[in-house]
């Protein structure tokens, strides 16, 4: 999948980065025009392009069928913080990835090799997004509120997530290449899925890296908790369950940083939704156990108010 992480990053690394330049390359990929939906979402603070794909499956819900749907989003705040930064951001790399992900799904369907179950991929385009301080390291900011993004990246059909986001800024996860989060289930960080862990042994050819989750990063941003970062933000604007997979380093590289992106462990991440896809949408790939998930539920009740802003709203 280098190709489509290439090509991509070439049409992603430019102040004319957009979602239209990306629906071109997906539509050459193979994708019908249709099937590529962009909305722009602007505020004061700037715009995005958010991108919504869908890649039907055989038996999937787009046809009639039955099996799972996959999201696959690219967390981000921006691809670049022009005027302030020149260049492609770190940052970018969760849109890269997603994007990167989608292209190759759209060739394998377009040569015949179509998944079981449908495949919707969001992410959105800023090369011109604000930066925010942070510990250790600055955090690129959006131009657009969370509540947007929420509302643009989560589609109620998706029965499971991969959320995707550069994950460099702390020292928390001190690896470089690809991580991956236990499963986050309406407020429950639950334990970490023993298939998406097989997935990512045979994508990486190592041992899968888990990272940390407080209570406090699957909790909605702006409520004044400190967050690792965004990644699994989505978690808060659906019931399906969500496993973040980190884009990482050794060391704290800000979000805004330039020249930090690495092409291989990209397409790593990439590689990886691809081969969840393939294995979720076939019901082979479970992202929680559903029996223990009741009973959890039964002993200690919802916790539902974790997706919430909290008693203050």
């Amino acid at each position: 999948m280098l190709k489509q992480v290439i090509d991509l990053h070439e049409i992603l690394d430019s102040p004319n980065a957009s979602g239209e330049r990306v629906k071109a390359y997906l539509v050459a990929c193979g994708a019908t025009p249709e099937t590529v939906k962009i909305t722009r979402v602007t505020s004061e603070k700037g715009a995005s392009d958010f991108l919504h794909v869908t890649i039907a499956g055989t038996r999937g819900k787009q046809a009639g069928g039955d099996a799972p749907t996959l999201g696959v989003i690219g967390r981000l705040g921006g691809i670049g913080a022009r005027p302030e930064i020149t260049g492609y951001v770190s940052d970018g790399d969760g849109a890269l990835a997603a994007t990167s992900a989608a292209a190759k799904l759209i060739s394998m369907a377009a040569r015949g090799d179509r998944l079981a179950g449908d495949v919707i991929m969001t992410t959105h385009i800023c090369p011109d997004a604000p930066t925010r301080e942070h510990h250790p390291v600055p955090f690129m900011d959006s131009p657009i509120t969370m509540e947007d993004t929420w509302e643009h990246e989560i589609d109620d059909a998706m029965d499971a997530v991969v959320s995707i986001d550069t994950t460099k800024g702390n020292r928390i996860i001190n690896v470089r290449g690809v991580a991956m989060s236990p499963t986050v289930k309406q407020g429950y960080i639950l334990r970490t899925s023993e298939d998406l862990m097989d997935v990512m042994s045979r994508v990486t050819g190592r041992l899968p890296e888990v990272f940390a989750l407080t209570q406090q990063d699957i909790t909605p941003y702006g409520n004044g908790l400190h967050h690792l970062n965004s990644i699994l933000q989505p978690a808060v604007a659906t019931a399906a369950p969500v496993v973040g997979v980190a884009l990482a380093a050794e060391t704290a590289v800000a979000g805004c940083a330039t020249g930090a992106s690495h092409e291989v462990d990209i397409e790593q991440a990439a590689r990886f939704a691809v081969e969840v896809a393939k294995d979720f949408t076939a019901g082979i790939c479970q992202f929680y156990d559903t029996k223990e998930f009741a009973r959890l539920t039964e002993l200690y009740g919802e916790q539902t108010r974790f997706q919430q802003g909290g008693a203050r709203g």
